[in-house]
């Protein structure tokens, strides 16, 4: 009996050592022990999908950070996660940017109000990785995503994305520019706009990389996409102001640079008020990239924000996006399994060729320069 005891002991013991590493549940006699979701690094370590949600909903409340509702499907995703669990989301700061969301949840650390998940662009999703902010977590869908589309610890994982695109009202610009050669043309002056600034935004961010690829560029060299914004803007082409709908509507942003799912929504959403945008991957820099989901590690809602993850994977959440034209990471998967909506997968663009995308390494030290020239060679 003694000798059993020592055993069941120990074993007590490995368990408690488990949880606070959050390296999982442990086994006692065959049984899985959930651990807290704090430290849950799957659904089936909380407990399994039913207790997963019976904790997020004792929580009631979700921390969202700079998620506008016409950007990728989010208003359908927040009214539907909302309809589907009872739970409440409360989103910060909505037209925020990625280095923001980082800043957030260092300044927020502790606080009620930080943010639970974050919407990052790849670069600055491993940077948050490398801070050790992120929270390991395996989403049920985690082997269907493609492995250069997620971190292998599960710290952050793509979801969505799209193509840089240049929209264009052609009810105000007689001829629409269809590349990055285009843009540069004397008619455009004052008029290119892109979402963003690329040192802090995703957006922005692809965008020179895209400008990269058009101007003899590569994803180990993004310097040439700087030269072509610093040139753009010494001919007085480029346009500061941010290319939202309102401002697109008032003309004073009639040519966007942005992902095509940004500005194909531009279609439906200013229908009737006398825009006529038109869309266009350019041929000269086709650039794809995705954004990545991830949990904050200090997240006061843990449970809620797990959930919410497993919301964004499901064949439900993957095809919100596409309602609003952003391409699920899981359209391949969902294909073949038959879980995508293909009525609404028909929309997007067709694009040619298989994407690439740019390594870590090489998005890491993109990003690198794009923040120690962009100043510099554009300015604010």
């Amino acid at each position: 009996m003694a000798r059993h005891h020592q055993v069941r002991v120990g074993a007590l013991l490995c368990c408690l050592g488990l949880a606070v590493l959050g390296l999982g549940g442990c086994q006692e006699g065959g049984t899985t022990r959930p651990v807290e979701p704090a430290r849950a690094g799957s659904a089936a370590e909380a407990g399994g999908t039913a207790a997963l949600i019976k904790a997020a909903k004792q929580e009631g409340r979700l921390n969202a950070i700079a998620l506008p509702r016409q950007w990728a499907s989010y208003g359908g995703l927040i009214d539907g996660f909302k309809k589907k669990y009872g739970i409440k989301v409360v989103v910060d700061h909505p037209y925020g940017h990625s280095q923001q969301e980082i800043d957030a949840v260092k300044r927020y650390r502790g606080q009620e109000r930080a943010p639970d998940v974050l919407d990052l662009g790849d670069s600055f999703a491993q940077s948050a990785a490398r801070q050790n902010l992120l929270a390991p977590y395996r989403v049920a869908q985690f082997d269907q995503i493609p492995p250069e589309q997620k971190d292998a610890k599960a710290r952050w994982y793509n979801n969505y994305g799209g193509y840089i695109s240049i929209g264009c009202d052609a009810a105000r610009v007689r001829t629409c520019p269809e590349s990055f050669a285009d843009l540069l043309q004397p008619e455009y002056k004052g008029l290119v706009a892109m979402h963003g600034d690329p040192t802090i935004a995703g957006s922005a961010f692809a965008s020179v990389y895209a400008a990269a690829l058009a101007n003899g560029g590569s994803f180990d060299n993004i310097q040439p996409g700087i030269d072509f914004f610093a040139r753009l803007d010494k001919a007085g082409n480029y346009n500061r102001a941010d290319p939202n709908p309102v401002a697109i509507a008032k003309g004073r942003t009639p040519i966007s640079i942005e992902w095509d799912y940004l500005n194909l929504e531009h279609i439906d959403q200013l229908r009737g008020t006398g825009v006529d945008w038109k869309v266009s991957i350019p041929f000269d820099g086709s650039f794809s990239q995705y954004y990545a989901q991830a949990i904050n590690k200090d997240a006061p809602h843990p449970a809620a924000a797990r959930l919410w993850e497993e919301y964004l994977f499901s064949p439900e959440g993957q095809n919100l996006r596409l309602v609003d034209y952003a391409r699920p990471v899981l359209m391949d998967a969902m294909a073949k399994d038959g879980t995508l909506n293909k009525a609404l997968a028909s929309r997007l663009p067709t694009v040619e060729g298989t994407p690439q995308f740019p390594t870590e390494a090489q998005l890491n030290k993109a990003l690198r320069t794009v923040r120690e020239n962009w100043p510099k060679a554009v300015g604010g």
